[in-house]
């Protein structure tokens, strides 16, 4: 297979990927509205946590995982959650997809990977172009609530968020506490709330 055959697979494969994303949550939201988002989701811990503490707030879980996934709808299935619901794939891709309407109010990113290495910060979640495109899908005032136990990559997003366009750092109380496997191993975290100018 050449390269002009992989890139054409490929092509296609992110199509279907797309496709099938965007039909999975224009079931869940078939009327826009506002909804809560977990960007990696992970076991779907504090999701199904908070899904169950607010059964009018709809809740969508997304991770890069299959296992994930799977995990955290059996979770929720166990709670018989009607409002909450997990999805496989990319959060940008997501943010690409949603219908018409659909705007995020409440943003939780907990404690993702940190990628250390200089030459890996192009992988991080937290940065300038992503909070752009999460702020043309959600509500004015709404928050996004980040929480890592690596310093470095807060004090990144930490610098990136006072200078930011559509995002002011905000004290604010943090809306839900459930630890997660990963704060409850860390030695310590750090937490912000950011809100939607």
């Amino acid at each position: 297979m050449d390269n002009s055959e992989r890139t054409a697979e490929y092509r296609t494969r992110l199509g279907e990927r797309r496709d099938k994303l965007q039909a999975e949550i224009a079931a869940i939201l078939p009327h826009g509205g506002p909804f809560v988002l977990e960007v990696g989701s992970g076991h779907g811990h504090f999701l199904n946590a908070f899904a169950e503490a607010n059964p009018a707030r709809v809740c969508v879980g997304i991770d890069l995982q299959q296992e994930r996934v799977v995990r955290s709808l059996r979770k929720r299935d166990r709670a018989k959650l009607k409002n909450l619901h997990f999805l496989r794939g990319d959060v940008a891709m997501l943010l690409e997809v949603l219908p018409a309407g659909a705007l995020a109010d409440l943003i939780f990113v907990l404690f993702p990977d940190p990628w250390p290495k200089l030459r890996h910060h192009k992988h991080r979640t937290m940065q300038a172009h992503f909070l752009q495109t999460l702020a043309a899908r959600t509500l004015p005032g709404s928050h996004l609530c980040f929480r890592t136990d690596f310093e470095p990559y807060f004090r990144d997003v930490e610098a990136t968020l006072k200078t930011h366009p559509d995002w002011e750092l905000v004290q604010a109380p943090w809306p839900f506490e459930l630890p997660t496997v990963f704060q409850e191993r860390a030695e310590a975290f750090h937490s912000l709330i950011a809100q939607r100018r």
